[in-house]
């Protein structure tokens, strides 16, 4: 892929992120979704690409999709796989909460994981640990080689997890090991993402989300030199057979990175809509104009680029005065 294309990337997200910020605490996250989708969509019209969608919006949001074979960009660059998330986070959005992004990730065709909607178990951590932990292992063999690695007390760790019911026991054995716990509302790609970031102060991130996001997730990681691992949690019969369907022979094995996104070129980008671990949210300024934070990263060369925007908003053909009710 080229690398000018990253920047064209970084476009698309900063209008789905600029289309749904003015939803912020309003209550509803199907409006703030489908401004995002709706932006999102309309911008990949500009990108020199042959895009086909291999990750869309999850029917777990019952939200307005991206849906998984469509085509995006103009028809006339290289054919790519796209993952997307317009709005990583509604119900963040929707109740005024931290860490909502609007993500997506591009690899050239047939490298990402054509994930299945449903819950995948996950486990990622920063470069220092990566490749030195495995999701199979019990928690407390987990948190004792990390701390090890880390030259750390198991008590100085801190690990974030998903606030879930389902997450229980998980929670219970961190706590019966005494390590610091950070607690995560929604937004799941911004959590699988923090562990790399030094200052976010998180070590790994444990527990189970969807598994679209978790590619998303692999995809930013493999770009800053982090390490990934999931495992699909089928349901029903149902789910599981589906697995299959998507080319999934295995469907309970231990996903590597190079399963979920390829052993080639990944973009990843991202927009804060809310402030969050490591990016700032859509911020209004005087004379119609916005900022916008975002990341754009590249994991053939390994380049991290922060990227501030002011946006002159009337130029932007966007509705950003909410009506409602």
């Amino acid at each position: 892929m080229e690398r000018e294309l990253a920047l064209e990337f970084v476009r698309v997200t900063e209008l789905a992120a600029l289309a749904s910020a003015p939803w912020m605490g309003r209550g509803d996250k199907i409006n703030a979704d489908d401004a995002a989708t709706t932006a999102m969509r309309a911008m990949f019209d500009s990108v020199t690409i042959t895009g086909t969608v291999v990750i869309g919006e999850g029917e777990m949001d019952e939200a307005p999709m991206l849906y998984i074979g469509e085509k995006l960009g103009n028809g006339q660059g290289p054919e790519v796989d796209i993952a997307v998330d317009p709005l990583e986070g509604t119900t963040l959005v929707a109740n005024g909460l931290n860490n909502a992004l609007s993500v997506i990730a591009i690899a050239n065709k047939g490298n990402l994981l054509h994930a299945p909607d449903m819950y995948m178990e996950k486990l990622a951590v920063g470069p220092v640990l990566a490749g030195k932990l495995n999701l199979l292992d019990p928690v407390e063999v987990t948190l004792a080689k990390a701390a090890e690695i880390l030259h750390k007390r198991v008590s100085d760790l801190c690990v974030m997890v998903l606030d879930r019911e389902r997450h229980q026991s998980l929670i219970q054995a961190l706590r019966d090991a005494n390590v610091r716990i950070k607690f995560l509302s929604d937004g799941d790609v911004a959590g699988a993402i923090a562990p790399a970031f030094p200052e976010t102060g998180i070590d790994i991130y444990l527990g189970s989300g969807g598994a679209p996001e978790g590619v998303l997730a692999a995809a930013a990681l493999k770009c800053l030199g982090g390490e990934f691992q999931g495992r699909l949690i089928p349901e029903n019969q149902t789910q599981f057979e589906r697995c299959i369907a998507m080319g999934l022979q295995d469907p309970l094995k231990v996903l590597t990175m190079e399963d979920l996104v390829g052993n080639d070129d990944v973009i990843f980008a991202a927009t804060g809509v809310t402030d969050g671990e490591f990016l700032g949210g859509v911020r209004y300024l005087s004379n119609q104009q916005a900022e916008t934070h975002s990341i754009v990263m590249r994991a053939q060369t390994r380049t991290i680029r922060f990227i501030k925007t002011i946006h002159y908003l009337p130029s932007k053909g966007l509705k950003h005065e909410v009506k409602t009710g």
